[in-house]
């Protein structure tokens, strides 16, 4: 005759409920999905089609490589003080 204990290795008084548990969380699960407004698609195809704007930050990327470009710090002070007292 064997004994094993109280520990069986192999007994889950909780078992069933640990399945039925698990079968709510399978059917609940959403899969995660994006979607794009038209407003933003209009954005996106837009500024591709911005050639003002791509030469102006293809010449200011020249003048950062070549050490040309200043920053204004007063004027730099003034957009963020624009943009914080939003």
């Amino acid at each position: 005759m064997k004994i094993n204990g109280p520990n069986q290795t192999n007994f889950n008084p909780y078992k069933q409920q640990i399945q039925k548990q698990s079968e709510l969380t399978k059917e609940t699960k959403q899969k995660d999905c994006i979607e794009i407004s038209n407003e933003a698609k209009q954005l996106q195809e837009s500024g591709k089609t911005n050639e003002k704007r791509a030469a102006y930050v293809q010449e200011i990327k020249q003048a950062v490589d070549s050490g040309e470009y200043k920053v204004d710090p007063e004027k730099a002070a003034q957009k963020m003080m624009q943009f914080w007292s939003k």
